[in-house]
């Protein structure tokens, strides 16, 4: 008889943890709340226009390509790639604007017209970045450890050093910039994982390297096409998925998860447990009281965002695939978020245009137009107007258009808004504080430190997604589902560790 595996959440976590478990001879089960898979990478369709919910930048390949593989499978069968460069376009509010691209001459052409030394930094700047991406998924993100000593061991006590996990990213980035403006340009991208520059590790500059050398993409159809596409594989392997169903209770022996309880009644038994819900909610409010879950409310957790999704019934080509808009005052702007729990006096934004790249986005001659705005978490010290601060967050978005890129009638041609805010994002995702990202990624919350893939009491009960080892941001809960999967196999000894090739990149 095999061996059976029940998964709370269809994230993306879940559903490749599901597919790889059902690939090494599980039965799996998955209980899902919503009516339809992917968690925060999800869409919303409405009058001909389709938006993605959360992620919007398809990064590292390689890890998705892997994901493919491991279940039998070749990306390239799936899922349709367009590569975007220039991958941004950055304004500034004094009137720069650069375009962040892997074209090496119109980088050095750009960067050299604002400093002539910048060209020169930048290729230092990623060269390091370079060795810090080599490092972190090789020695760090891409493995289990089981004991403290395996993390800060010997052999990676100098690692750690290498990575600068003790530097801050934007006191680093000034050692290869001088001009602010450039600094802001390559450390924005921490945002990516809700975090500060002034506060995240200098080990985060990979992140420009993997976005400049292995390409920003983008999968035809939207990011939701790369959850169609491993929900299809994960059901070939013959994964069930039960949808309109959440759990509301985890049902535990003295040692042991027993079974779960959804919304229904229904009860669920299994040999083994994995928990894809945000890994706080799960601790708090599914699981027994714990101190596990009480160390958890003194966790530093990610910021959170507003966002817009616009339906226009005009086309604005002046507005590229990815645009970001920088506000003024760079570090006071981080220290309303990630202090102050609020919305910067001048915020700064991120506009995404998918119909630039995929028509059928959108209807003809029409726009479908994704706005984030970085805000901070809930808190309970600082209860904030949500209202008021959506209402300003969009008068910012209207009028910095206007200025920068001359849409000066947006207003009049939204058919429609939808408007996500932290609330929303602690009510419909049970994101603990509305923390759109999970928990945070400081040098005390990462690797071994971070909370762990599976309960430290209830030895059959494991957890993937973004709050637990190794971290946030669909490529990394990919290697969180993988590295849960071997942690699994490994502990209950049922089937040898699956071991895949490394496959190499060609997205179509």
């Amino acid at each position: 008889m095999k061996p059976t595996a029940l998964v709370i959440g269809a994230g993306i976590g879940g559903i490749a943890t599901a597919a790889r478990l059902a690939k090494n001879g599980y039965d799996v089960t998955v209980l899902e709340k919503e009516p339809t898979p992917g968690g925060r990478c999800n869409q919303i369709i409405r009058d001909g226009h389709r938006f993605d919910i959360g992620p919007t930048l398809f990064l590292m390949p390689e890890i998705w390509e892997e994901t493919f593989a491991s279940l039998g499978e070749k990306m390239s069968d799936h899922l349709e790639l367009k590569r975007i460069d220039p991958t941004y376009k950055v304004h500034f509010d004094d009137g720069l604007r650069l375009e962040l691209t892997s074209d090496i001459g119109k980088m050095q052409t750009q960067l050299e017209a604002v400093d002539k030394t910048a060209f020169t930094g930048f290729l230092g700047y990623i060269a390091e970045g370079a060795k810090h991406y080599k490092i972190s998924v090789e020695k760090f993100v891409g493995r289990n450890f089981y004991n403290i000593f395996e993390y800060f061991s010997l052999k990676n006590l100098p690692l750690i050093f290498s990575l600068k996990a003790l530097d801050k990213h934007y006191t680093n980035t000034s050692r290869f910039f001088k001009d602010e403006r450039l600094k802001a340009a390559f450390t924005f991208q921490n945002m990516y994982l809700g975090l500060s520059p002034y506060d995240a590790p200098a080990t985060y500059s990979l992140l420009q390297y993997t976005e400049l050398a292995e390409g920003v993409w983008y999968p035809m159809g939207g990011m939701y096409a790369g959850i169609q596409a491993l929900v299809k594989v994960a059901e070939k392997l013959g994964v069930k998925f039960v949808y309109n169903s959440p759990v509301k209770k985890i049902n535990t022996g003295k040692w042991k998860v027993e079974s779960v309880t959804a919304a229904d009644g229904k009860t669920y038994s299994a040999d083994i447990f994995v928990g894809n819900a945000d890994l706080p909610y799960i601790y708090k409010e599914l699981l027994p009281d714990t101190k596990e879950a009480k160390k958890l409310d003194e966790k530093l957790y990610t910021c959170s965002t507003i966002m817009f999704y616009w339906g226009v019934d005009k086309q604005y080509k002046q507005i590229a695939h990815h645009n970001v808009f920088l506000g003024g005052d760079y570090k006071a702007s981080f220290d309303q978020i990630f202090e102050d729990h609020t919305l910067p006096e001048v915020p700064s934004f991120y506009v995404h245009a998918p119909a630039r790249t995929d028509a059928a986005a959108a209807p003809e001659g029409q726009e479908t137009l994704y706005v984030l705005v970085p805000v901070g978490h809930l808190d309970a010290r600082s209860e904030q107007d949500w209202d008021a601060l959506v209402n300003r967050a969009r008068e910012t978005v209207f009028t910095r258009l206007a200025k920068e890129m001359g849409v000066t009638d947006l207003k009049e041609h939204i058919k429609f808004e939808i408007v996500y805010q932290p609330k929303v994002w602690k009510e419909r995702f049970n994101l603990e504080r509305g923390a759109a990202f999970g928990l945070s990624h400081n040098f005390w919350q990462v690797g071994y430190l971070r909370p762990q893939n599976r309960h430290a009491t209830y030895k059959n009960m494991y957890f993937a997604g973004a709050s637990t080892h190794p971290g946030t941001g669909l490529p990394i809960v990919l290697l969180s589902a993988r590295l849960t999967t071997e942690r699994i196999l490994k502990e209950k000894g049922t089937i040898a560790v699956q071991k895949v090739a490394k496959p190499s990149l060609n997205p179509a």
